[in-house]
């Protein structure tokens, strides 16, 4: 495909099998023409069915692909001898010189292997999408005649892409990358405080692709993901729309959220030293249980940028009805572990007889958290969660200064 016959509107094919692989390239190549048709799949089987029904002018498929395989693909291509050949980028995980021997009779207009460059990636999709100097610009759709807020909400209760962004991820990365790689320890400082990207690489890490026990922390997914691969999830989310709320009641709304999850997640990290117990996993819930209520915003965003009419009335009551249901939908779509979803959801309630010290601790935080500053410790010093964690005022005003 050259500048003189690239499509209008050019039709795309990404076939990965990794969930939030998918999911990055899928940004990836939308930053670069946000007005492809795209078609995306899991397996090779739904992919070599695709490529029979419909005509495409771009396939990124990954070599090892469940049922019939990324190479498979690229052969099946090739032998339907189409002039000029159609661009086809393979993804693959083998580097070795046998398998590009393999591969390269083929040949693919790519054969990138991971984790991926995302500036090399980049550049070969404007080359293939775009003609020199041009770039695409894509309006956002007007909403629906007669659509409420309560049904805009309701229907993308489900879709929901998560939480805006409160890292500058870009300049997170920069900072943790050191002459010999990137700095895990640096890089899990410079973003432990932001809800979507402690979410996205937890629930990355836990993907298909990835066996073993179920991680539940940042740390631990950071270490679990191979370095290259976390750097291009982080980047990646920098990519996706509305990520950065414009909105000024909206960021209003959001800094407290973002305020209470930080304060939460400190005090339940500070409980859990003191008493010896898991602080990692205390921090993390912390951080995490006003996710649904930062994706709401975010959708709340796209409402006002279609043509929506938003006040704060309307934004505190879409909070108060659609909050709690984001964050489950959320968690439970993102297969956050099942622990640790128990651990979240005792921020806000103790629920049966049998409690584990860590929910207690994170629902200690979260009442300590929703405090005024003006409201003492006394009366939360006294109640049955601190009584059953045997922990005082002198102790919980110790976590508190800290």
């Amino acid at each position: 495909m050259t500048a003189v016959d690239l499509p209008a509107v050019p039709r795309v094919l990404i076939a990965e099998a990794d969930p939030w692989s998918r999911d990055l390239l899928k940004q990836v190549l939308l930053n670069v023409r946000c007005d492809a048709r795209l078609d995306v799949c899991a397996d090779g089987q739904q992919a070599a069915t695709l490529l029979r029904e419909k005509t495409y002018d771009l396939i990124l498929a990954d070599w090892e692909l469940p049922g019939v395989d990324g190479l498979s693909l690229l052969r099946n291509v090739r032998q339907q001898r189409r002039t000029p050949a159609l661009p086809f980028i393979l993804l693959s995980s083998r580097n070795d010189s046998a398998s590009v021997r393999e591969a390269l009779p083929l040949a693919p207009t790519a054969y990138l292997t991971r984790p991926l460059n995302m500036e090399g990636l980049t550049q070969r999709l404007q080359d293939l999408l775009l003609n020199e100097g041009e770039s695409v610009y894509c309006e956002i759709p007007p909403l629906a005649p007669g659509m409420t807020l309560p049904a805009f909400l309701e229907r993308r209760r489900e879709v929901a892409d998560g939480a805006p962004l409160r890292v500058d991820v870009k300049a997170a990365v920069q900072h943790s990358l050191a002459p010999q790689g990137l700095d895990l320890k640096h890089l899990e400082e410079q973003v432990r405080m932001d809800p979507q990207i402690t979410a996205v690489l937890i629930a990355a890490a836990n993907s298909a692709g990835h066996h073993g026990t179920p991680v539940q922390t940042l740390s631990a997914a950071l270490h679990k993901l191979v370095p290259g691969q976390s750097m291009n999830l982080i980047l990646g989310l920098a990519l996706k729309h509305n990520v950065v709320l414009g909105d000024p009641a909206l960021v209003d709304y959001a800094e407290r959220h973002w305020q209470l999850s930080q304060d939460t997640a400190d005090y339940a990290r500070r409980l859990a030293r003191m008493l010896e117990l898991d602080h990692e996993r205390c921090y993390c819930a912390g951080i995490l249980h006003r996710l649904g209520d930062l994706a709401l915003l975010r959708c709340l965003e796209d409402w006002r940028l279609g043509g929506g009419a938003l006040d704060n009335e309307a934004i505190g009551e879409s909070l108060d009805t659609f909050g709690a249901a984001y964050g489950s939908a959320l968690r439970t779509r993102w297969r956050l572990p099942l622990e640790l979803r128990q651990l979240i959801a005792a921020t806000y309630s103790l629920e049966g007889g049998v409690y584990s010290r860590e929910a207690l601790v994170v629902n200690l935080a979260a009442q300590m958290a929703r405090l005024t500053e003006h409201e003492g410790l006394e009366a939360l010093a006294g109640s049955k969660t601190a009584r059953l964690l045997k922990v005082g005022l002198s102790e919980l005003t110790r976590v508190r200064k800290n």
